[in-house]
């Protein structure tokens, strides 16, 4: 009986374009490989797979490990902003304004 081939997606998102591509590949094939085949790579040229990190279904996976049929490889873009500092920020604001609006109430 031959093994028949895996259809996997591959999941790449900006603020201005969106891109969900199906792959059809051999058993074994790898995060690489589906990238390489969907094509994405040269659609959104940003993407620099030396800084870019992947994960399949959310959670992060090397670019050799091999996929199952139905996998969705999704490719991530580097954090504009640190969340942690985000929350601190918002949190120190809040402080500020519960003590009687900040630099204006120290007056």
């Amino acid at each position: 009986m031959a093994e028949q081939g895996i259809q996997v997606e591959v999941a790449y998102a900006r603020r201005d374009a969106q891109a969900l591509l199906s792959v059809t590949g051999d058993p074994g094939m790898t995060v690489r490989e589906a990238i390489d085949r969907s094509g994405v790579l040269m659609r959104f040229p940003e993407i620099d797979l030396a800084i870019n990190k992947v994960g399949i279904f959310g959670k992060l996976a090397k670019l050799d490990q091999p996929l199952v049929s139905g996998d969705r490889v999704e490719i991530y873009r580097p954090l504009i902003a640190d969340p942690t500092a985000q929350r601190q920020k918002r949190a120190a604001a809040g402080k500020a304004m519960r003590k009687g609006g900040g630099e204006e109430a120290a007056d």
